[in-house]
């Protein structure tokens, strides 16, 4: 066996995943929030009052509704709803960049690359959604899982693991980009939403027709990808349900702004109508690029969670405040609506920033920054009966290294598919007869007992 992958198996059976017998509740959906950039553990869920100012950044910290809990001083409503979530600040790995460490938090794999930025192919392994979409298919939708807000940009362009990988289109989550587009337009197509279904499906039909023209004419190109993202596209729009979902003009005005009027809320309080749509897996990139604000310092949507230099200014003015509002209205809308009793929520990023605050020469920005750091950062878990109010691991002093219950990404990967009733350790058997485990990871049973 090489990567989890037994070349021998099989060939017929699409899963030999059983249900799994965890002790942790059972979910029906899982909803990741996906901090792409590496939020910085200082500046979040664990300050380092202290420490060094060298080592604790420029920010204060505050006392939250748990006695004992500190956050940083700019997240003033996540500190009051932290009886609601349990913090995990012992998450640990070894890739240090952002491509190949994205890679291994969505599939819970490494890259036969690791610390490196390399482009989507076909062999990668798939995200976990869409293994969860291969072995699990959703029932009366067109899909069983979505990404919003995304694809997620390295800087630029985007980076593996977010797709069906050497599992091809069908079981990938569909996309939606900028939700402060119309539906159509978000999806990367014209925009029919009001549209007859009969007219949708002439719509359709037409697009088949040139694709195969374009395909007799481009010799070799293949279209599957097309195909299969544009068939997913026109299956949406025809759901009444997930259009429904997806058309946020029926929300009163006053959660819109709850939530915040921007990519990061919008994104998130689309992640809560998916949700209760009935989508089981949703992933929600609270930023689609993971250092926009290189080539768009003006703008507030493009900001990412690397921050090299410029730390405290891009938190302080921008990531900070947009995640403070739209993270803790999720949090309360979810409850409120009942939601979180069957919804396990995550959310992290693919590592953290390092305990040593310096200018980095090399990327732009006058004032000083955090490196990556992927051997101590923290994440956040909450719903389907998650301990609220529990701190879970423990970082040393300086926040660099972890002292107790160190876990992985791979561990995360296994815990999201065992609380959603998959056994992370089952298999299932991929179009070439290939046996593939579905994670290496082990449960992180803790964040239910709260220690």
């Amino acid at each position: 066996m090489i990567n989890g992958i037994s070349m021998g198996g099989v060939i017929g059976a699409r899963s030999e995943a059983i249900y799994s017998k965890s002790s942790a509740p059972r979910a029906k959906s899982i909803l990741v929030l996906f901090a792409g950039g590496g939020q910085s553990q200082f500046e979040t869920w664990d300050p380092k009052p202290h420490a060094p100012v060298e080592i604790r950044g420029a920010f204060g910290s505050i006392q939250t509704r748990v006695p004992g809990v500190r956050f940083c001083e700019h997240l003033p409503r996540l500190a009051n709803l932290a009886d609601r979530f349990c913090v995990f600040r012992s998450m640990s790995h070894d890739d240090l960049d952002h491509g190949t460490a994205c890679y291994l938090t969505l599939t819970g794999r490494h890259h036969t690359l690791k610390s490196a930025n390399p482009l989507p192919s076909g062999n990668d392994h798939p995200s976990l959604s869409s293994v969860y979409g291969y072995v699990r298919p959703a029932k009366g939708l067109p899909f069983s899982s979505v990404n919003l807000n995304g694809p997620l940009l390295i800087p630029s362009m985007p980076g593996p693991g977010q797709d069906g990988g050497f599992l091809g289109k069908g079981p990938a989550p569909s996309c939606v980009g900028d939700p402060m587009k119309p539906l159509a337009s978000a999806m990367g197509i014209e925009n029919i939403v009001d549209l007859s279904a009969v007219r949708i499906d002439g719509r359709r039909v037409l697009v088949r027709k040139v694709d195969a023209l374009r395909a007799s004419i481009e010799t070799g190109t293949n279209t599957n990808e097309w195909d299969y993202q544009t068939e997913k596209a026109y299956s949406l729009l025809r759901s009444s349900r997930l259009k429904t979902a997806l058309d946020i003009s029926s929300e009163l005005s006053s959660n819109i702004d709850r939530y915040g009027d921007n990519r990061t809320g919008r994104a998130c309080l689309l992640g809560r109508r998916m949700i209760e749509a009935g989508v089981p897996w949703v992933t929600v990139f609270l930023n689609h690029s993971i250092r926009g604000q290189d080539d768009h310092p003006d703008s507030p949507e493009w900001y990412g969670w690397d921050t090299h230099n410029d730390i405290f200014q891009s938190l302080k003015h921008q990531l900070l405040p947009s995640f403070d509002k739209a993270f803790s209205a999720l949090i309360e809308d979810m409850s409120n609506r009942g939601l979180l009793r069957d919804t396990l929520v995550v959310c992290l990023g693919e590592f953290g920033r390092a305990p040593l605050v310096a200018l980095e020469k090399r990327f732009s920005g006058a004032t000083p920054g955090r490196k990556h750091w992927a051997s101590a950062y923290s994440m956040v878990a909450l719903g389907a009966g998650v301990c609220g109010g529990s701190v879970i691991g423990e970082t040393d002093r300086f926040g660099g290294s972890v002292q107790s219950n160190r876990a992985t990404p791979a561990d995360v990967a296994a815990t999201m598919f065992d609380a959603i009733g998959v056994d992370p350790h089952g298999t299932f058997t991929d179009n070439q007869g290939r046996v593939i485990q579905l994670t290496e990871g082990t449960p992180i049973r803790s964040w239910w007992s709260g220690k």
